[in-house]
């Protein structure tokens, strides 16, 4: 949190401050031919200055002994399509979270509200019963394993600001090249850029790697209700810091190389085990929220 004598005379932080415009024609709704091709804004920490590269541009911004952490999370086609056994009403299913071999935390949409005990038929002989509600979200029991069902009737949950349907190409182009642990509704974006050839570029530079999980959920769709931040509630979602990653960026502060955060859930992850006050690694729920003005507990 922020400190000094300054952080208990700032104003509150306010949903009307990230107010911004986005033209429509800024908006990609397609990834680029080749994934390094994206734009890279490069700010310079010392002057302030902004220079307009490409993300390919990346290895040319490393120092040997700079640590890069990724995380390596990986997207399940998450959003299902049924209707209701009993009335016929369709039904869209958004998945949060796995929670056993057949069950799980979902999101249901439909033009009535679902209720504890009702069937959705999935298609293809697959069902769901509805349990109870959870908060915003409701418990269901797949009638068969719930990861293999995703896998086959699912579509990739693409961000809503995209306004297109899923399509087979994003099975893969929506996804990292380093994801490897299921278990995300969306994508960690910063780390969609990467290619096997900007990885190794990266490496001969003198960058290590190393890698954290933070299965991104359904909550990220869900808009901030409340107009100061300080009340917004973060939605729970799954953290994995193995102990080998600790010790890369201990390894790295020691010898002067710079953690590098690829995106947002990375930083939170590795803040979400700094802010144990233990050495070693993290496996647990995280609801943390970085705003402007935070002190990191990771890098100095």
């Amino acid at each position: 949190m922020p400190t000094g004598p300054s952080a208990s005379m700032r104003a509150p932080m306010r949903r009307t401050d990230f107010h911004f415009d986005l033209p429509d024609a800024l908006i990609a709704r397609h990834p680029a031919p080749q994934r390094s091709g994206s734009r890279l804004l490069h700010l310079d920490g010392a002057t302030g200055a902004l220079t307009d590269r490409q993300f390919r541009d990346l290895p040319g911004l490393l120092r040997q002994g700079d640590l890069l952490v990724f995380n390596d999370t990986r997207v399940i086609p998450a959003r299902l399509h049924g209707h209701k056994l009993e009335s016929g009403g369709k039904v869209e299913v958004m998945l949060e979270r796995l929670t056993g071999l057949r069950t799980a935390i979902v999101q249901l949409r439909a033009s009535k509200p679902a209720r504890p005990g009702a069937v959705i038929d999935l298609g293809g002989g697959d069902t769901l019963t509805v349990v109870e509600r959870e908060e915003d979200f409701w418990r269901v029991e797949f009638s068969s394993d719930a990861h293999g069902t995703f896998d086959r009737l699912g579509e990739m949950p693409l961000p809503p600001y995209v306004a297109r349907a899923a399509e087979l190409e994003d099975r893969e182009r929506y996804q990292t090249v380093y994801a490897r642990e299921p278990g995300a509704v969306a994508a960690p974006t910063a780390g969609l850029h990467f290619d096997d050839t900007v990885l190794q570029a990266c490496r001969e530079a003198g960058a290590g790697f190393a890698y954290v999980t933070l299965h991104v959920g359904a909550g990220t769709f869900q808009p901030v209700r409340v107009d100061d931040l300080a009340e917004h509630r973060m939605h729970s979602e799954w953290c994995v810091v193995p102990d080998a990653t600790c010790q890369a960026v201990a390894a790295a502060r020691a010898c002067g190389g710079r953690v590098i955060a690829v995106g947002t859930t990375a930083v939170r992850s590795l803040e979400s085990a700094a802010a144990t006050g233990q050495l070693g690694s993290y496996t647990g729920e995280t609801r943390l929220i970085i705003t402007p003005g935070r002190r990191f507990l990771v890098v100095d």
